[in-house]
This record gives C-alpha cells, structure tokens and sequence, in this order.
C-alpha cells in the first residue's frame, strides 16, 4: 500500500507539473505581404470561454470587447498592430484590432471577438478577405507589449516588431528598401497637377522637396512607456 501511495503521489505531482508547463508557441508563419487587401485564416472566440474568464470582457489594452458598428478583433501585433482597422469583404463586418492570445503570436490568423458562445460556434473558422482601412500604430503596440515581455509569446511579438520596422516611424510600413525617385518624376507630377511655373520657381519647388527619411542601422526601438502599460492586467 505504502508503494502504491507513493506512486500515486508520484504520478499526482507529474500532472501538476505537466499542467503548470507552458504551451509551446504555435509554428511560425512567414508574415503575410502588407497589401490593402488580403486572405486570412479566421477563428471566433468569446469572452465567457475559460481561458478569458479571467479578464472578464475587456481586451489587451483594458478596455472593453466591442460588439457592435465596429467589432474587437485579436491578432499577432507585429502583424496587425493594435488600431489596425479591417473589413471583411464576405460579410461586410467591420473590426479593429485590440486584443492578442498565445495561439495568435507568429500566426497569420485573426481570432474574431463574438459576443456570444452560438455566435462564437456559428462562425467556426473561416478564410476571408479582408480590407485594411486603416493601419494601427505598431510602436504603440511595442510600448505596450514590452513590460508584458515575460511571456513567450508577447516576446514574439516584440522581437518581430524590433527586427520589421523602422525605429521612430508610426510603423505603417514594415522595412523595406527605399529608393528616392528621380528630379525628373517630381517636375512631371508637379506640371499634371497646376501650370508650370516660371523656371525660377521650378527649381525652388525642386530643391524643397521633401526627402524621404531614413532610420539609421544602428538605431534601436524605442524605450517602454514609463508608466500605464506596465501596470495593465489585462495581458495574456
């Protein structure tokens, strides 16, 4: 008996190791092309399921899961940062991004917020276009999921961002290589828009264009927001 008590134990104290474990992060997918319109996997989650209990209904940045004209939406950040708005062409529902969840991070999946568990089963999974109408701010997403970074899967998000974007932009545009366009270029798109001007306007306009701005290599992403970010609770 005393043999058999042991065991038991023994095998009692290995489920509550293999519990308290952390679940691996979902494989890593090459991020989708940052195009106006595109085709993502989707899932629909609620805020009654268990592992959201916890939070009640509010999203990643605290604030409340919406439901209605625009919906709340969970994505990787580093992908689709929070603000990022979106419709879905299928169906004509409008959602912003607010919230994100440790099966989302490295994903090119949406995990759309429903306000009930029915809705949530209606929906199931599904691959829709959707229709970016509006780009979040990816270093705000940064400054809010850094002091968050314990977690693996938020670390995931912020390496993404750090490595992907361009320090000190609004993170509209992940980094790419930029290529200044010639004189020539502006002074056509100038004359299609108003009358030439004499030449000695002409080449004012020209010398004070605008030049693209370039980060330097060696730059880093910008430091955590002193305060709110880290003390918010509803993370995951």
């Amino acid at each position: 008996m005393r043999a058999l008590s042991r065991l038991s134990i023994s095998g009692i104290a290995f489920l509550i190791a293999a519990c308290a474990a952390p679940h691996p992060l979902p494989k890593f997918e090459p991020p989708l092309a940052r195009n106006r319109v595109q085709s993502v996997r989707t899932t629909a989650y609620t805020d009654t399921e268990a592992d959201h209990l916890p939070y009640g209904r509010h999203n990643a940045l605290g604030t409340a899961l919406n439901s209605g004209p625009v919906n709340s939406a969970a994505a990787d950040w580093s992908r689709w940062p929070a603000g990022t708005l979106f419709r879905i062409q299928q169906t004509g529902e409008i959602y912003q991004v607010d919230d994100y969840g440790w099966a989302l991070a490295g994903t090119n999946t949406m995990d759309l917020y429903k306000p009930s568990r029915a809705a949530m089963n209606e929906w199931g999974v599904h691959r829709v276009n959707i229709e970016i109408l509006h780009w979040g701010d990816v270093w705000h997403s940064y400054r809010v999921l850094q002091p968050r970074d314990k977690y693996a899967h938020v670390r995931r998000m912020v390496k993404e961002i750090a490595s992907r974007y361009r320090p000190g932009d609004n993170g509209s545009e992940p980094t790419v290589p930029t290529v200044p366009a010639p004189a020539a270029a502006y002074s056509i798109a100038a004359s299609v828009q108003s009358p030439a001007p004499p030449p000695a306007v002409a080449v004012a306009v020209a010398v004070n264009l605008p030049r693209q701005k370039t980060a330097s290599p060696s730059a880093a992403p910008p430091p955590p927001s002193p305060a709110g970010a880290a003390n918010n609770p509803f993370f995951r």
